[in-house]
């Protein structure tokens, strides 16, 4: 039999700590170390892990495949520093809630980036800094999560929504640079010379593009997944986010270019199960109506950084 296939699927690398609520266990590993926290997950092995941030979001996509007879869309990596021994915790919860994630990497320590690859991974969440940088680093769409909104909803949901900030996430940080070191006025001319050149692609912008082959396998009206852009941009600037967007046979179910206003109620009005985007000043309020995750810039600097 040849070996199973990845790379025709979206796939979600995701850590244990991102699909469940593990931060009393997370405490007890700062404070009690390897030894304290190994002893406590085997104490708790066969006790179910409550829902974390990103669990809403696992649980619609692997749902998607269910939708399409013998053809999975979706598969689910959960990817750990964590022991095989002590993650056995996690596994158990899987079961618990009927999780379709039959993969898992667990390294001990070592850097999840490293066998990002070798898993085809789309998309890497997790809650530790280091981990997402390291997968931004060597070019794997990552965000660290938030904790959950205050108001986390329990229900199944047969939609998947996806908000994307544009600058620095789905686009490159090019523009959000000349904004923030040069101001308004000279965004707006590079925006006005560059009208007609597409922006360039961004850290996630594999990850749309991936996503709207998802979208695709579905009859049009009738595909499950919507994707928003929630941007501060404002006219003019935003005719070259169409055309870019045109130009890579990417078709977005909604955008709203604010202008500056909040994007926290309109996230909340879209309904989405998570948001990306680059900036605090955004997230912070955002997380607490909807989930969450911080995109960080390559290399750790605004800018690039090389």
């Amino acid at each position: 039999m040849p070996p199973y296939q990845l790379n025709d699927k979206l796939v979600i690398g995701i850590s244990s700590r991102a699909l469940f609520d593990m931060e009393r266990e997370n405490e007890i590993f700062e404070t009690q170390h390897e030894e304290g926290y190994a002893r406590y997950q085997r104490e708790h092995e066969n006790v179910p892990l409550a829902p974390g941030t990103a669990f809403p979001l696992i649980r619609a996509l692997l749902n998607l495949n269910r939708l399409i007879p013998e053809r999975r869309l979706v598969e689910v990596v959960v990817m750990s520093k964590n022991s095989p021994d002590t993650g056995l915790r996690a596994f158990n919860s899987i079961e618990h809630y009927r999780l379709d994630i039959t993969r898992a990497a667990f390294t001990r320590g070592d850097s999840l980036a490293t066998y990002l690859e070798a898993f085809d991974v789309d998309l890497f969440l997790s809650k530790h800094e280091g981990d997402v940088q390291a997968a931004i680093d060597s070019g794997v769409a990552a965000a660290v999560l938030y904790e959950p909104p205050e108001e986390a909803c329990d229900e199944e949901q047969q939609e998947i929504r996806i908000a994307f900030d544009g600058d620095a996430v789905l686009f490159s940080d090019e523009s959000e640079k000349i904004y923030k070191e040069q101001g308004l006025e000279a965004f707006l001319a590079h925006e006005r010379k560059n009208r007609g050149n597409n922006l360039p692609e961004g850290p996630f912008a594999k990850l749309l593009k991936t996503l709207s082959l998802v979208q695709k396998q579905f009859e049009p009206g009738r595909c499950p997944v919507k994707i928003a852009l929630v941007t501060a941009r404002s006219s003019p600037t935003h005719a070259r986010v169409v055309h870019t967007l045109r130009d890579w046979g990417v078709t977005i179910d909604k955008a709203f270019f604010l202008g500056g206003v909040a994007k926290d109620k309109v996230l909340k009005a879209f309904g989405a199960q998570i948001f990306f985007d680059d900036q605090d000043v955004h997230l912070s309020p955002a997380s607490k109506l909807v989930p969450s995750a911080r995109v960080p810039y390559k290399g750790g600097i605004l800018g690039g950084g090389g």
